[in-house]
């Protein structure tokens, strides 16, 4: 494991399969837009074998495939060869995703950076994945795509790049509605659990909290108050495994069986099955993530400079 200045590095290894996981934290004016920049290295023996993992629900993450393939289905989808440039909207299920030997980079953005750079209500692309190449709302990433795509000058170059493109994106984009901000702010609060509790803090009437949490967010506050609340759980779980599923329970939870309600929800299976699979890329991916960040999944990630309430 290797640090240096905002970045994290990973690694995973295990028959026959190898994932090197980079995080880097985006520069300050973009962090609250941006979760992370990340990079997945992974080599399987032989070349055209698959590695493959569950990724749990997550914001808006927009991928770059280099030399590689790479396939992914949310929840009970069936598998779809991803575009080289590929945008998975906010989910509230679990993406079955793998890939062959290559690299992946991604972008993780949070709802006030979907706000500020797409014209397009979040709702329209949840549970969704997309070609990133075909779909004009997605226009301003393209050029990054093929440059990626060309570029053979290695890992810090392609960071660069990405740094670069995505800072000057945001240096034009409009202001985004404070309430954004606020609504991201108090879903990351372990503490929030009722949606007439976030209206009543926000100002807002339940109506216009709804409305407002469809276009930036791309579901209803009671279904994001319920993901949140099982991934608080799941990563406790995820980086610390000893602590067996009554351990890591979030405290809202009433009993066994209402979390085993919502992980069957969220993930597709039941948490004993779940527990047996291999995570290559979400263990790598998680404990880069609590290094840097400071949370281990993207959703229940705290932007620096985010409002507050």
């Amino acid at each position: 494991m290797t640090f240096y200045g905002g970045e994290q590095q990973r690694m995973y290894a295990a028959r026959g399969q190898s994932v090197h996981m980079h995080y880097s934290l985006p520069a300050a004016p973009l962090r609250p837009f941006v979760t992370a920049f990340y990079c997945a290295d992974v080599t399987c023996s032989p070349r055209d074998a698959w590695l493959e993992d569950y990724l749990q629900p997550e914001w808006v993450n927009l991928r770059f495939l280099l030399n590689t393939v790479a396939q992914s289905a949310i929840g009970a989808g069936e598998l779809q060869r991803c575009s080289d440039f590929s945008v998975t909207g906010p989910t509230s299920r679990a993406s079955r995703f793998r890939l062959r030997s290559g690299r992946v980079w991604g972008i993780g953005l949070l709802p006030e950076g979907w706000a500020a750079l797409l014209p397009a209500q979040a709702g329209d692309y949840a549970d969704r994945l997309v070609d990133g190449l075909a779909d004009p709302v997605f226009a301003g990433f393209v050029p990054l795509a093929r440059a990626l795509a060309a570029n053979d000058g290695g890992f810090a170059q392609e960071l660069e790049l990405i740094e670069t493109h995505v800072g000057e994106l945001f240096a034009h984009a409009p202001p985004v509605d404070p309430a954004i901000a606020a609504l991201t702010a108090a879903l990351a609060d372990p503490e929030r659990v009722a949606v007439a509790e976030l209206a009543e803090q926000l100002g807002m009437t339940t109506r216009s909290l709804e409305r407002l949490s469809r276009r930036a967010f791309g579901f209803t506050p009671k279904l994001l108050l319920r993901r949140q609340r099982f991934l608080r759980s799941l990563a406790r779980f995820m980086l610390d495994p000893s602590l067996k599923w009554l351990g890591a329970l979030d405290d809202f939870y009433y009993d066994q069986s209402h979390f085993v309600r919502d992980f069957r929800c969220f993930m597709g299976m039941s948490p004993s099955a779940y527990a047996k699979l291999d995570k290559p890329l979400l263990i790598a991916a998680a404990r880069a993530r609590m290094a840097v960040a400071g949370e281990a999944m993207q959703a229940l990630h705290r932007p620096v400079g985010s409002g507050t309430l």
